[in-house]
């Protein structure tokens, strides 16, 4: 029988909680915090206690928050295709830092009205401070569903009401509204052509950002004068809706020279948006590049461009342009008029305004695909077809 090892279990951090941590008979006990005194406080009871028990771990009266927090995510990675894992993250960041260490039995209605107020505080409008305070009520429900807290817990968080609206301390998100098309193509001159491409496609189609990232050769049937592409994941796909996009002339002749050969591989791709820059500035070198200067990159960069674009990084690049606009626009006149700011999904504001002015509402809700749940079965066919004839004259 090999001997037993003399030491104490080692105190970590858990990285994605950023907890410290103690790994006791198999089983993981956080501490608070990584690096605070408490954890380490902690960590000397734990392990005093382990100790006089025969270096066995002492029976627990429940899990901590961040130990639900933990295995709710795992679950959530399993289930979600979507970015709704990172939205979920989000939400249950503040959780974990300030009740990490305190038992999910005692997170009250108190803790979560405290958790929402940081929301605020960190600059969420109300209707987003809601939704991350349903997201943390939704993993207790999780958690009675498996059995990790009691149901009286979540049925306390539940009683917490929702902040409503003109309620003193909160502010409401501004609408999201069209954005000009004068103003996307200004933007559009201080852009790679990969972002451009991108942005012209998704005006002519009405696509969600992060359809336009996602897209890949396998996802398109090009066969027949109006094309189609069925994206790998889409915003209500777990409502079990499908999507398509119908892609008309306009914008075919958009996607045509991006098309690949390699069928699984992105459309966009941001690694070649930045080579294809590179190029382009050593081409616009008014000097002799020298041997030593053809290839200055990092021979090992820490960050390293996507194969993919995210919804995120195609957002920062239009920002970016129209900062460097606006910064062209300043130094040919000072007097200029700025290109307010803008993002992509103001895109699919813009062209559902356009298609419901050429083809009204009840089409442009099914190019968009925003189908009523009690019609979605009677009407599908019949949106189809709508939304493929009306982007074979608009698209």
């Amino acid at each position: 029988m090999p001997a037993r090892n003399p030491q104490a279990p080692s105190y970590r951090r858990h990285k994605a909680s950023g907890q410290a941590v103690v790994t006791l008979n198999g089983r993981d006990v956080y501490l608070g915090p990584h690096g605070t005194q408490t954890s380490r406080d902690a960590y000397d009871r734990v392990i005093g206690e382990w100790l006089a028990n025969g270096r066995r771990a002492v029976a627990s009266d429940g899990i901590t928050v961040v130990e639900l927090v933990v295995a709710y995510l795992k679950h959530v990675d399993g289930r979600y295709k979507s970015n709704e894992p990172g939205n979920i993250r989000a939400a249950l960041k503040p959780v974990r830092q300030v009740y990490g260490a305190t038992p999910a039995a005692e997170f009250g209605p108190l803790a979560l009205k405290a958790t929402r107020q940081r929301y605020i505080e960190a600059g969420n409008c109300r209707t987003q401070a809601n939704k991350r305070t349903r997201n943390v009520v939704r993993m207790f429900r999780w958690g009675v569903s498996e059995q990790l807290v009691s149901q009286s817990v979540w049925e306390a968080l539940r009683s917490v009401e929702g902040l409503r609206k003109g309620e003193a301390g909160t502010r409401e998100s501004d609408p999201v509204r069209p954005v000009h098309p004068a103003h996307v193509e200004a933007t559009l001159e201080h852009t790679s052509r990969t972002i451009a491409a991108m942005v012209r496609l998704q005006l002519l189609t009405g696509a969600r950002p992060g359809e336009i990232c996602q897209m890949r050769t396998i996802d398109l049937n090009t066969a027949g004068a109006i094309w189609e592409y069925v994206p790998g994941s889409h915003k209500t796909e777990h409502h079990g809706k499908s999507r398509t996009i119908f892609i008309g002339p306009a914008a075919q002749e958009v996607l045509r020279p991006w098309l690949r050969p390699e069928l699984q591989a992105f459309v966009f791709s941001p690694r070649e948006a930045t080579a294809e820059r590179m190029a382009d500035l050593r081409a616009a070198r008014a000097s002799k590049v020298q041997p030593s200067q053809v290839d200055r990159s990092k021979r090992k960069p820490r960050k390293q461009p996507g194969e993919r674009y995210t919804a995120g990084s195609y957002r920062q690049a239009i920002t970016r342009a129209v900062a460097r606009a606006n910064a062209a626009r300043v130094e040919a006149d000072p007097d200029a008029a700025l290109i307010p700011e803008w993002h992509p999904h103001q895109l699919r504001h813009t062209a559902a305004t356009m298609l419901r002015r050429e083809v009204g509402l009840d089409v442009a809700r099914a190019v968009l695909g925003h189908t009523s749940p009690a019609v979605t079965e009677i009407y599908a066919e019949a949106d189809r077809a709508k939304a493929r004839d009306a982007m074979g004259r608009f698209g």
